[in-house]
C-alpha cells in the first residue's frame, strides 16, 4: 500500500491486486459471518453500507482483470 495523501475526511492511497484482495476478502467475510442483529454495533456501519463497498470493490478487481486483457 502507498500512502499518496493524508486528509482528515478522506485520505488518498495505491492498493496493488493483491492487497485489494484481502480488502475484498475481509469484508466478504465481515458482510456473510457476522449475525444481522449485532452488525452495526460491532462494525461500527451499516450492513448494507458494507455490502456496497464490498460490491465496488468486487467490481474494481473486474475491472482490473479486464485492463489487463484489454
Amino acid at each position: 500500500m502507498e500512502i499518496i495523501e493524508i486528509g482528515r475526511e478522506k485520505s488518498l492511497v495505491s492498493l496493488s491486486r493483491a492487497e485489494l484482495l484481502i480488502v475484498n476478502a475481509a469484508l466478504n467475510e465481515i458482510c456473510n459471518g457476522i449475525a444481522v442483529f449485532e452488525f452495526e454495533t460491532r462494525i461500527g456501519a451499516d450492513r448494507n453500507y458494507v455490502a456496497t463497498l464490498l460490491k465496488e470493490f468486487h467490481l474494481l478487481l473486474d475491472e482490473m482483470v479486464l485492463s489487463e486483457k484489454g
